[in-house]
């Protein structure tokens, strides 16, 4: 049998156990082979109403994507529109899909809500963690150095500095 180049997109997702202020977030993390379509689901805090939708690349801060307010969406200008999607049909949850997947979109996606904008038209570039506008706060994890990586012995990393945790990629990771 011929050897073939297996390609798989490693997507980190805060989910739920590293969420803080009630944002939930599913799935925690997915390893999907490349081409496939990917759906992330965000739940903001009751009663807030702007929800914002970050990607964490190796190495960079978070950069926005898209940001909803009162469910309509008001800046997508940060997200590839030509594979990304985003709505938030509700106030109670927003997804973000990506189809198909391709190997630069390997990162870490998190949402962030907040109750309002605080009298701000846009909310100002993510460069560090800490500068997220007006008291908006990110998950703790966020600060803590959270990472994901693929490695070329076919395993992703993925953890904070102190807590790193290794998985083997095989035919029951690939959805």
């Amino acid at each position: 049998m011929g050897s073939r180049l297996l390609c798989c997109v490693a997507l980190c997702l805060l989910g739920a156990e590293f969420t803080v202020g009630g944002v939930f977030q599913t799935p925690g993390h997915k390893v999907t082979k490349m081409g496939q379509e990917v759906t992330l689901r965000c739940e903001p805090i009751s009663g807030h109403r702007v929800l914002y939708w970050y990607r964490q690349t190796s190495g960079q801060g978070p950069g926005l994507l898209i940001y909803f307010n009162d469910q309509d969406p008001v800046d997508d200008s940060g997200m590839p529109k030509e594979r990304f999607s985003a709505e938030m049909p509700e106030k109670t949850f927003s997804t973000l899909k990506i189809k198909p997947t391709e190997p630069k979109d390997s990162a870490t996606y998190l949402c962030a809500s907040s109750v309002d904008t605080a009298l701000q038209s846009q909310p100002l570039p993510v460069q560090k963690p800490s500068s997220f506008p007006f008291g908006l706060q990110p998950p703790a994890v966020l600060s803590k150095g959270l990472s994901c990586s693929f490695t070329k012995r076919n395993e992703w990393v993925w953890g904070t500095d102190k807590d790193r945790k290794r998985y083997g990629i095989n035919r029951e990771n690939l959805m």
